[in-house]
């Protein structure tokens, strides 16, 4: 795994942890985030792709996304 998509992927934590706190709701343990994490960040590739979009931005929009369902 690359630099960048590891910087991708704490980020991509840091954004979920910061939601589930934001909804008062447990925070899964490190393993679980880390594999929501990765999917979130193959998510905001796979758009950014087809949509020339700012993966950042995306994953974030992703994010708010996660945790309405």
């Amino acid at each position: 795994m690359g630099f960048i998509r590891q910087q991708e992927e704490k980020l991509a934590i840091r954004l979920l942890t910061w939601r589930y706190q934001k909804m008062n709701i447990t925070v899964p343990a490190m393993t679980e985030l880390k594999l929501q994490a990765s999917k979130l960040v193959d998510d905001a590739h796979k758009i950014a792709r087809e949509r020339g979009r700012n993966v950042i931005s995306i994953m974030k929009d992703l994010v708010e996304d996660f945790k309405r369902k």
